[in-house]
């Protein structure tokens, strides 16, 4: 990490990246109000120094006569560009698009500014100790920058958004109190709630069905003599024995089976939405104002 002493070193000097590749020069280092520790370096970039790329500095390291940086030089050339006003001052929000972009947890970087090494509340060095404390009791989440010509007890403005963890502390200059709540925050999850699956299997079922069979009987027809047939009666033996054969026919039932496509079966999902009722406990906090009446007596020692 640089070090206040080192940024006398920083300043104008070459920045590279991991892999050696000069990303251009230092051209403002922003400090943190609340630790007084250096928290970003602005690099100019691009055709004659026209681009301005804030690179975080607190994992840069001062390698003899430049500085180097653990990201990659297209990714610092990506970075977002922020606005920094008139006074030399980076925003809260601005600091947030920073953070994120170089995936860098907010909330890591606030614990690490709300205390010192002993346990106490950090409180930014400013301007003879004073400009910064009056920094976190008034500005919002800013930075402040420090170019080649500031001074050492004056680069210290404020990234004062982490004011907000001072305050939890309790009572401040303007005797305020802040009050503070939980929040509920309800989500969803998706879990495995079970397993369907399609099994196919054979079954016999009994099958009836009516069908007409036919066949053949003998029935015996008996027909009188008569002229007309009286020459095919005696054209045979007058006594005499024959046999005449008839061949019967019967339909019986035959019975085949045969296999055809019916039908297709397939699954699929069906998501309904229902409502149901979550519950839990939140904590919040409560401030009541206690007045305390002297009594008669009192009142008179205070007036002798």
């Amino acid at each position: 990490m640089i070090t206040r002493e080192e940024i006398a070193n920083v300043l104008d000097q070459p920045v590279y990246d991991g892999d050696g590749n000069k990303i251009g020069d230092a051209k403002h280092v922003f400090f943190d109000d609340m630790t007084g520790r250096p928290e970003w370096v602005s690099v100019k970039t691009g055709m004659f120094g026209s681009n301005e790329s804030f690179v975080p500095i607190r994992d840069a390291a001062l390698v003899q006569d430049h500085l180097e940086v653990p990201y990659r030089k297209d990714h610092i050339k990506g970075a977002p560009n922020v606005d920094v006003d008139a006074g030399g001052h980076l925003s809260e929000t601005e600091e947030h698009r920073l953070y994120d972009y170089y995936g860098i947890n907010w909330d890591s970087v606030l614990s690490e500014a709300e205390r010192t090494d002993d346990g106490r509340w950090a409180a930014g060095p400013g301007t003879a100790g004073a400009a910064g404390a009056a920094g976190v009791a008034g500005t919002t989440g800013e930075a402040r920058a420090t170019g080649p010509d500031d001074t050492a007890a004056g680069t210290a403005g404020g990234m004062t958004g982490r004011q907000d963890a001072m305050e939890r502390e309790g009572m401040r200059g303007d005797e305020a109190m802040t009050r503070s709540e939980e929040q509920m925050h309800v989500g969803v999850e998706r879990h495995e709630s079970g397993r369907a699956r399609l099994r196919k299997y054979v079954v016999t079922e009994e099958v009836q069905q009516t069908v007409p069979v036919s066949h053949e009987e003998v029935r015996v027809v008996r027909e009188p003599i008569t002229e007309s047939n009286r020459d095919e009666a005696l054209s045979g033996p007058e006594i005499s024995e024959a046999e005449h054969e008839v061949t019967l026919h019967a339909e019986r039932p035959v019975v085949e089976t045969e296999t055809v496509p019916v039908e297709r079966v397939r699954m699929t999902t069906e998501e309904h939405t229902e409502n149901e009722t979550v519950r839990g406990r939140v904590r919040k906090e409560r401030i009541e104002a206690e007045t305390e009446s002297l009594t008669d007596d009192e009142t008179r020692r205070g007036r002798g």
